[in-house]
């Protein structure tokens, strides 16, 4: 039976709990849940949508779905491709994972749901609880995008702007999710969520005919996407569908960059904050200054043979300004992996661009 469970002292606890954290050591539930393999001749015909992958998804038969997945993947290079997800419902990867936190919340029935986000997630959050029709909060950080808080508001949500940054956000959301017959939506502590983004690796293996490119890279904030292709990697892994994993790249913006300072480091845990002091940065959404999967995010990475890259706020502009030009308009988070696009022109890699560039225009010129 599929149950939560807390990778740091094991506790356990069933998925109809509303408890949105281990009671013991208060860190992020992981997802007790045994994939069955997915047979790749059996996908022709199948709804096309993420959920053609049922048998590698905790939740079947979706209520709330809008079609969200299957999004085009795109030769860039001879080498490097890209994964249109900027082409979901919401204009953002975030949809995978948020389609299923709205279905889980559905059958639970609380009173309400509330998210927190930079915005993408928030969004996605909102858009999907418009569509099971629940009670939806999202608290967002007081500067967030005008655009994505516009969106947010039109799918009928209540928004709590926070005055500081991303961290600030996520404890005001944190102190409500406590409140009775809650739903805490959480990209970051609901495992569902990451159950929603290993989707991305199971479309990327059957675009490519039963393989997978040498590099995964990931833009890592809170990590959700990368964990998420960690979890697909193992899976297709275990069940003999994959020979080798792929390495994972994960990239991060120079200015907020934790976790790189603690893999460059060797270290098993996030730093002191005092080591990397965190900075403005255009890719607001990657902005994380203590990821609460830190240890995991760290040991995907390593466990992968991949690494961590950084990039600055000049070839973050650079790489948006360039995929224009080539055609596709993305946002300033969703184009750090194609700034550091330069640093593995050896191997095969595959490159999610992974917000609408509506969502905060042009980025400013780097003064």
């Amino acid at each position: 039976m599929t149950s939560y469970r807390c990778p740091d002292c094991g506790t356990g606890s069933s998925v109809e709990s509303l408890a949105w954290r281990c009671p013991d050591c208060r860190g992020p539930w992981d997802l007790d849940f045994s994939a069955a393999p997915v047979a790749r001749e059996s996908l022709a015909g199948r709804v096309g949508s993420l959920w053609r992958y049922e048998e590698a998804l905790p939740l079947s038969a979706p209520a709330v779905s809008l079609g969200e997945g299957r999004t085009p993947l795109v030769p860039l290079t001879p080498t490097v491709s890209v994964k249109l997800d900027f082409l979901m419902p919401t204009l953002s990867f975030k949809d995978r994972g948020a389609v299923m936190l709205a279905e889980l919340a559905r059958r639970l029935a609380p009173e309400r749901v509330i998210a927190d986000s930079s915005g993408n997630a928030g969004t996605a959050v909102a858009a999907y609880c418009a569509r099971a029709g629940l009670d939806c909060t999202v608290y967002v950080p007081e500067d967030t995008s005008a655009k994505k808080v516009e969106q947010i508001r039109a799918h009928g949500a209540h928004l709590e702007l926070v005055p500081g940054d991303r961290e600030a956000t996520a404890l005001a959301a944190r102190a409500a999710a406590d409140t009775p017959g809650t739903f805490y939506a959480s990209h970051v502590f609901n495992p569902y969520f990451l159950h929603g983004t290993k989707t991305y690796v199971y479309e990327l293996w059957e675009d490519l005919g039963g393989r997978l490119p040498e590099a995964i890279v990931v833009p890592v904030g809170n990590g959700t996407l990368l964990l998420g292709a960690a979890l697909a990697l193992a899976e297709l892994h275990a069940h003999g569908l994959i020979a080798e994993r792929p390495a994972l790249i994960a990239v991060q913006a120079e200015a907020v960059s934790p976790l790189a300072a603690a893999f460059h480091a060797g270290a098993e845990e996030l730093l002191d904050d005092s080591a990397t002091p965190a900075r403005p940065t255009l890719a607001e959404g990657i902005a994380i200054p203590r990821p609460p999967r830190a240890r995991q995010i760290l040991r995907a990475v390593r466990e992968s043979g991949g690494t961590f890259l950084t990039v600055t706020e000049d070839q973050i502009r650079a790489a948006q300004l360039d995929l224009a030009a080539r055609g596709l308009f993305v946002e300033s988070t969703g184009v750090a992996c194609w700034a550091a696009a330069g640093t593995w022109t050896d191997r095969t890699a595959v490159v999610p661009l992974c917000g609408a560039g509506l969502k905060t225009g042009l980025a400013p010129q780097v003064q």
